[in-house]
C-alpha cells in the first residue's frame, strides 16, 4: 500500500470510526471482475476505492445527534433520515480528498434503467470488510426459490448495513493487496440455513445471528428500522423528548 493509500485509509477511519462506520479499500480491478458488464467502472483497474458500512453503534453515536441537530428539517420531508445522516458525513470527508476527484455512490441509488448504480455486497466482499453469501456457495444440488445473497460480517452478522462506496477516480495504487473476507459462515448447512433464514422470512432478524455477534442493534433502533419509513418521523419526534 503506498503511502497515499495509508493515509487516505487512515483519515477515513480516524473520522468515521468513532461514530460507528467502518472502511474497506478495494481495487476497480477485484469490484469489475465480480459484476456483469453493465456495472463495472470504466475506469483504470488500480484505482481505488472504498466502502463504508455502519455498524450498530452509528445508531447511538452518529445518528440520533444528527436528527437532533436537523430534525426541523428532516420533519418537513418525512422521509430518508438515516440516508441524509450517512451522507452527511460521507461528502464530508470525501471533500478532505477533492484532489483524487472522489466520486460517492450510495446503496439506495439507482440508474435510468432502475439496477443499483453500484453493487455494495459485491464491494463489501472484495474490500474484505464482509463475506457476501450468495447461491453459488451452496452445494451444488441445493437451490433457494428466490436466492438473493447477504452479506455477513465476522462482529456483527447480519447486524450492519452496507451504505456507500466513494472511487477515488485519480488515486491508483497497483501495490494495495488483496483481503479475502472472513469465511464466518464456513458450513454448507449453515449457508443454506442463512439463505433460507434471509429470503423467506427476513424479517424476524434470526438470519443476522447466523454467527456469534459481539454488537447488534439497540431495541429503539430495532424499533425505527421495523416502522413503515412513512411513520417514522413520528418516531423519531418520541425518541426526541425521551
Amino acid at each position: 500500500m503506498k503511502d497515499k493509500t495509508s493515509q487516505l485509509f487512515s483519515t477515513l477511519q480516524c473520522h468515521l470510526q468513532p461514530i460507528g462506520m467502518e472502511v474497506g479499500l478495494f481495487k476497480v480491478e477485484w469490484y469489475n471482475a465480480n459484476v456483469g458488464p453493465w456495472f463495472k467502472f470504466d475506469l483504470p483497474k488500480n484505482t481505488i476505492c472504498a466502502v463504508i458500512i455502519t455498524a450498530p453503534r452509528f445508531f447511538e453515536k452518529a445518528f440520533i445527534p444528527f436528527v437532533k441537530n436537523n430534525f426541523k428539517d428532516l420533519e418537513l420531508e418525512k422521509k430518508g433520515f438515516i440516508d441524509k445522516c450517512v451522507a452527511s458525513h460521507i461528502e464530508k470527508i470525501a471533500g478532505e480528498f477533492s484532489a483524487y476527484k472522489p466520486l460517492c455512490m450510495y446503496d439506495y441509488q439507482q440508474l435510468p434503467d432502475r439496477r443499483p448504480k453500484v453493487l455494495v455486497q459485491t464491494a463489501a466482499h472484495v474490500s474484505g470488510i464482509a463475506c457476501y453469501y450468495q447461491q453459488k456457495d451452496l452445494k451444488p444440488m441445493e437451490e433457494i426459490k428466490t436466492p438473493y445473497g447477504v452479506c455477513i460480517h465476522p462482529d456483527y452478522g447480519g447486524w450492519f448495513s452496507i451504505r456507500s462506496v466513494i472511487v477515488f477516480t485519480e488515486l491508483q495504487d497497483e501495490s494495495l493487496c488483496y483481503k479475502a473476507p472472513v469465511d464466518c459462515v464456513p458450513t454448507f448447512d449453515l449457508r443454506l440455513e442463512l439463505l433460507q433464514k434471509f429470503n423467506y422470512n427476513w424479517k424476524d432478524n434470526l438470519w443476522r445471528d447466523v454467527v456469534t455477534v459481539k454488537e447488534r442493534y439497540s431495541p429503539i433502533q430495532k424499533k425505527f428500522f421495523d416502522t413503515l419509513p412513512k411513520n417514522r418521523g413520528s418516531l423519531l419526534t418520541e425518541m426526541l423528548e425521551c
